[in-house]
């Protein structure tokens, strides 16, 4: 009686053991996934708010909150791909360039779109067509302006990003 009784509650105690285990284990899956959402989440935030900001050119000066100090861009413009390293004081003067091509543009953010540390962004951009714009000089004309990017961020601030505008 005494070694069957042994046995019995060895197996209970194997199978506790295994059921805790896995217990656990999905536990740990579960609080992993939750730190990847709200890293996503986050990252999200981030971009909305550099773009609401900065890109829209109501806050250029901020471009430092949300960069670190050397970001690769990674261009597309018609048939053209080129890679830049911008810092936050350049990107500034980029947007203060659009402010003197298109004037008081609007901004709109059609999508954003977030998967650990990369957020998608597409937007619309109209201004009117005020200074020379890849050669062409200003016709006054509203010059329509549609973007996708993926941004990827590193501690909530952008390290590199892929951009394609038609």
């Amino acid at each position: 009686f005494t070694l069957q009784f042994i046995l019995l509650k060895y197996l209970i105690m194997k199978k506790v053991l295994v059921l805790f285990i896995l217990i656990n284990s999905n536990y740990i899956m579960a609080q992993q996934n939750n730190i990847e959402n709200n890293q996503s989440v986050s990252n999200k935030e981030t971009i909305r708010k550099f773009l609401e900001t900065v890109r829209t050119g109501k806050s250029p000066e901020n471009a430092k909150l949300f960069m670190t100090d050397t970001v690769i861009a990674h261009q597309v413009n018609v048939e053209d791909e080129s890679i830049v390293k911008r810092t936050p004081e350049n990107y500034i003067h980029h947007v203060k360039d659009f402010l003197k091509m298109y004037g008081d543009f609007s901004f709109e953010i059609t999508e954003l779109l977030a998967d650990g540390d990369k957020v998608y962004a597409r937007w619309i951009q109209k201004g009117d067509h005020l200074a020379d714009l890849d050669g062409y000089a200003p016709t006054g004309k509203q010059i329509n302006e549609i973007a996708s990017v993926v941004y990827r961020l590193e501690n909530n601030k952008i390290v590199e990003y892929w951009i394609q505008i038609d």
